[in-house]
């Protein structure tokens, strides 16, 4: 019994030995390990309620998943922003000693932090401003893809070929972003269709029309139209435009869908898709001929 008494002491001068002085406080082991589990259950638990509001509570007031995103994060870090100061505050520190932490990580921050401060000013900025939310195709840099994720350092962009490509949210503060569904899921692409010269224009319109009508990812409301856009050097250049929400992330799928429909029905009435033909004329006249240095004779012909 007694050394199990002696064994306690021991733990509890161990873990109350002051290491570090700091200001008033005291730094002891204990003081360490109650700030980092209650740090760590702080971030668990924000996490937990984060995906709660998400994918529960807010879902009965919006069903935009980059709204319901952006709330969520923004409560979690006004929580965690909270919550650490009432675990240094219970845990005895004294917050006016903190300013000296403060000079340290104004120091850091202007030797080799000021990319990750940078990064994380800019999560907040997108969190409350919105110029991209989660689930929005996006386009920044040479880097295409759709937003799945916005944390605090980076935002997480899913490729269709599904490579996920972290982008550090500074990048959207700097560079120029397209965003193709920022306010409307609804987007209007351009088909490029060229016919040869000679054809019927008003057979050529009713076929890409017919084809951009029949596709059921292309919306009936507004309807396709047809542009001539331009006489080319070996052909007539129209553009098919169609509107559509569904395979706005699938951009490549689409128009070889569309254009797989309009080569099957130009084959089947007899439109043909013009490629680069040259003529060429020979005139009639003499073409002189040399004498090689090794004797040889060269014919002279006329043409």
């Amino acid at each position: 019994m007694e050394s199990i008494e002696s064994a306690g002491r021991t733990i509890r001068e161990t873990l109350s030995y002051p290491l570090i002085e700091l200001g008033d406080t005291s730094i002891t082991l204990w003081l360490l390990l109650y700030i980092t589990f209650g740090i760590f259950l702080l971030f668990f638990l924000t996490a937990r309620l984060k995906n709660l509001l998400v994918k529960h509570i807010l879902v009965k007031y919006t069903s935009e998943l980059g709204v319901r995103q952006a709330i969520g994060g923004i409560v979690r870090y006004v929580l965690l922003f909270l919550g650490l100061l009432i675990i240094l505050q219970t845990a005895g520190v004294d917050l006016s000693t903190l300013t000296v932490l403060a000079g340290a990580l104004g120091i850091g921050i202007g030797f080799g932090l000021q990319h990750i401060t940078n990064n994380f000013v800019s999560g907040i900025i997108i969190l409350f401003e919105r110029p991209i939310k989660v689930g929005d195709r996006i386009e920044v840099g040479n880097t295409h893809g759709r937003v799945t994720n916005i944390s605090a350092r980076a935002t997480t962009i899913i490729t269709n070929d599904n490579v996920s490509i972290i982008v550090p949210n500074s990048e959207f503060m700097q560079s120029r972003v397209i965003n193709w569904s920022h306010s409307d899921y609804k987007v209007r692409f351009r088909i490029p269709v060229s016919v040869a010269y000679g054809s019927n224009i008003d057979k050529v319109t009713e076929l890409l029309l017919e084809a951009g009508r029949e596709d059921s990812h292309v919306l009936k409301d507004p309807p396709p139209t047809i542009r001539l856009k331009e006489f080319g050097d070996n052909g007539i250049h129209f553009e098919l435009l169609v509107w559509t929400t569904s395979y706005m992330h699938r951009r490549g799928k689409f128009f070889s869908d569309l254009n797989i429909g309009i080569i099957k029905k130009f084959n089947q009435h007899g439109i043909q898709i013009p490629f680069p033909q040259r003529d060429v004329y020979i005139k009639q006249g003499d073409i002189g001929v040399k004498r090689e240095a090794d004797g040889r004779n060269v014919e002279k012909t006329k043409t």
